[in-house]
């Protein structure tokens, strides 16, 4: 892995669900930060139709080791969706003291 830092990005259904996949990941100490951008409207395939929702959208600042064993279980373990949008992607620059932060607030 070339990257220590990630911004996961998580499509949730309401207000409520954002909050307890929020809560749950800074708790857990697995997100140095969660931001939540709403109204999102998303269109999407699933099970052969198109679908058009309106959702809210995570943008969750934490680190690359923490993604597949810790980050993507904790929000799949409160998450509503069968198959809840859960993508990685890397922070290639930074300040230091984002970073920094990012790493002192991830202590799991």
């Amino acid at each position: 892995m070339d990257f220590e830092h990630i911004v996961v990005l998580i499509t949730v259904p309401s207000k409520q669900v954002a909050e307890q996949v929020s809560d749950t990941l800074l708790e857990d100490n697995l997100a140095a930060c969660v931001n939540t951008v709403a109204p999102i409207h998303s269109r999407y395939i699933w099970e052969g139709k198109i679908c058009d929702d309106e959702e809210l959208l995570l943008i969750v600042k934490s680190r690359a080791d923490l993604f597949e064993k810790q980050l993507v279980p904790a929000v799949q373990a409160v998450h509503p969706y069968d198959v809840p949008e859960i993508i990685a992607l890397p922070i290639l620059m930074g300040s230091k003291s984002y970073l920094d932060w990012i790493d002192e607030s991830t202590t799991a």
